[in-house]
């Protein structure tokens, strides 16, 4: 039976996957193999006998239709045993032969040369004279059998990048877990370290202005207010949690995600790396660091997300 695709059921798939197949028909058998890596569009990569009409571009459609992305590389080897295969002669081949070798004599009888007669080997051993009927192949019924397997190869092919997605989706997921986990525990370090920042601020202010003789109060408000605002680190984690959200609701999202996803994953790392400059606190920059190293495991995982 012919398999079939049904895009809107799945789960992320990757990349990444193998599929193998073989069949015979009347003499001749062959084996498939497919191949995917990671790419940043749909990259395919056919190896077929030539004379087999239509199946390139069968493959070719199916292949565009079932994938979104991935480097996928097909190759279809073909053998014909000819080992029960009957013998038999091209009489316009043969009479070509027959007749050149027949001027050979000529012409070497001519030059005072004497030749021995060609045997019947030697005849029968010039190229096209004798051929192999295969009985019972027909190229249109052996395409046929080819086209057919695609849809079996590919739904192989398909379901092992749906098992590599499966293993993937919890990694992932428990990563973005992390993720959020960790922002929110730089929300309370963040909290917590108000009053510390405060007042090193004020104390940073009073040692610029110690040798001012007179100051507005209102200017000091003013500068520490400017100061507060660029240490603040409350939109990086605002960013952080709806970035987090996001991640989830894409890895869920039946369509191919993983090009959103790794830009998801450049998001983090910027808000992190922010996160990082404005901490001013041993414990905030300590979570700023591993919220980095998270976040460098999910990327690596979602390079081979479709």
């Amino acid at each position: 039976a012919r398999a079939t695709l049904n895009r809107s059921n799945r789960v992320i798939q990757s990349m990444t996957a193998f599929a193998s197949l073989t069949g015979s028909l009347a003499g001749a058998s062959w084996s498939w193999e497919m191949r995917g890596v990671n790419a940043r569009g749909i990259d395919l990569r056919l190896r077929l006998p030539e004379g087999l009409d239509g199946v390139e571009a069968a493959l070719r459609a199916a292949l565009t239709k079932a994938f979104a992305r991935g480097n996928i590389s097909v190759t279809l080897r073909l053998t014909r045993d000819d080992a029960d295969t009957p013998l038999h002669l091209d009489p316009a081949q043969l009479d070509r032969v027959l007749a050149a070798f027949d001027q050979v004599q000529e012409r070497a009888f001519a030059m005072g040369v004497t030749l021995g007669q060609p045997s019947a080997a030697d005849v029968l051993a010039q190229q096209g004279v004798v051929k192999q009927a295969r009985a019972g192949e027909n190229p249109a019924n052996l395409v046929t059998a080819l086209q057919a397997d695609i849809d079996v190869i590919i739904a192989d092919f398909a379901t092992m990048r749906r098992a590599e997605g499966k293993a993937m989706y919890a990694v992932c997921r428990d990563q973005i877990d992390q993720i959020d986990r960790l922002t929110k525990a730089a929300a309370k370090a963040a909290k917590a370290r108000r009053a510390e920042v405060s007042s090193n601020l004020t104390e940073a202010l009073r040692r610029v202005v110690a040798d001012v003789a007179e100051i507005d109060p209102a200017r000091i408000a003013q500068e520490l207010a400017v100061l507060a605002v660029k240490s603040d680190v409350t939109e990086e984690i605002d960013r952080l949690t709806a970035h987090a959200a996001a991640a989830l609701a894409l890895l869920d999202d039946p369509a191919p995600a993983g090009r959103k996803l790794d830009f998801l994953a450049q998001e983090f790392n910027r808000e992190a790396n922010t996160l990082c400059s404005k901490a001013g606190s041993v414990a905030l920059t300590t979570i700023g660091l591993d919220l980095k190293a998270v976040i460098d495991q999910l990327r690596e995982q979602i390079q081979n997300v479709e």
